[in-house]
């Protein structure tokens, strides 16, 4: 055999160690344990058992690259604008996995926000029109 091979198993069915350091590594990565040593403790698992396997462990996403969707907004430079179009997302369904926002110019700023939306009970569409219609989003850029 050459290269790397691998399989995609229901974790179900594999032996609890797996599951295990599957979620030590989530714990690390939510920044839920500060440590190794802490997560495999909370996973209940050795540290040696989470380092002989984490290298060879991954979980998977089935969404991968579907459900993702950058929106690109023009906001009035007034409190609260910002935090009512993610909570407009919220109601939405949708997860915030990124927010950059330029320094406002001339009153106005440029914001995108990329989302997980597989989970939407909108459609990215319906999403935008509500997004468009809350006050000090003047308009969307780019779309």
């Amino acid at each position: 055999m050459s290269g790397s091979e691998y399989v995609l198993v229901n974790k179900d069915v594999l032996p609890g160690v797996y599951r295990q350091v599957l979620l030590a590594k989530e714990l690390i990565a939510s920044g839920e344990a500060a440590s190794v040593t802490q997560a495999a403790k909370m996973a209940g698992i050795s540290r040696s058992a989470y380092y002989k396997y984490k290298d060879f462990v991954f979980g998977y996403s089935s969404a991968g690259e579907e459900g993702i969707v950058t929106i690109k907004l023009k906001l009035k430079d007034n409190k609260g604008v910002l935090s009512a179009v993610i909570n407009e997302i919220y109601r939405a369904g949708a997860n915030v996995l990124s927010i950059n926002q330029n320094v406002p110019n001339n009153s106005v700023a440029d914001v995108s926000l990329t989302l997980y939306t597989a989970d939407m009970n909108i459609s990215d569409s319906e999403l935008r029109d509500r997004l468009q219609k809350l006050d000090g989003v003047r308009c969307p850029a780019g779309q």
